[in-house]
């Protein structure tokens, strides 16, 4: 599908699953590699991360294990800033080695509270594995270990990525038209 309508916008194609799924090919090896030896616990941030999850961990050949936490900063096309309580973490992270899975990193707030959250819980080393980075739109610094690809700052739908809810089905990764 060249183009897609989810409620009142319309978004073109704007990066082809091929192109998604082998960028997250190489960030696994990236991580089979650094990782070596380790038995991180991965943690994949939902909802958005779904899919990049699903598809790193099929790459992935070091003992690892996975667990899934919610938290949330977006209403509609926007950041909100505000992220609200981590809901699911129950596993004991304190001297082990931490993989946060995200979706997008954009104005880096949401991430930027993660890490302090996370941090309080004694791990070993926290890295960050993310589909997509907005370079123009952080706000923090931080340091993001292995970044599948850098975007633009426009809004985006599929492969895990939504707007209100809608579009995280789609296998190709679509951008609004104005």
């Amino acid at each position: 599908m060249d183009t897609i309508q989810i409620k009142d916008k319309r978004f073109k194609t704007f990066i082809p699953e091929a192109d998604i799924l082998k960028e997250v090919a190489r960030v696994a090896n990236e991580i089979n590699h650094d990782l070596e030896g380790e038995n991180p616990l991965f943690l994949s941030v939902l909802n958005g991360s779904f899919m990049f999850t699903a598809d790193l961990m099929k790459h992935l050949t070091i003992p690892c294990e996975i667990s899934f936490v919610k938290l949330a900063s977006y209403a509609g096309t926007a950041s909100t800033g505000k992220v609200k309580e981590l809901v699911g973490l129950n596993e004991d992270i304190s001297g082990r080695t931490v993989v946060i899975v995200e979706d997008i990193v954009d104005t880096g707030l949401t991430m930027q509270r993660l890490l302090e959250t996370l941090k309080a819980r004694n791990p070993k080393e926290i890295r960050i594995a993310t589909l997509l980075v907005k370079p123009d739109k952080l706000q923090v610094d931080l340091d993001i270990n292995y970044v599948a690809m850098n975007i633009p700052n426009d809004f985006i739908v599929g492969y895990g990525l939504d707007y209100d809810g809608f579009g995280r089905n789609y296998r190709d990764i679509y951008t609004v038209v104005e």
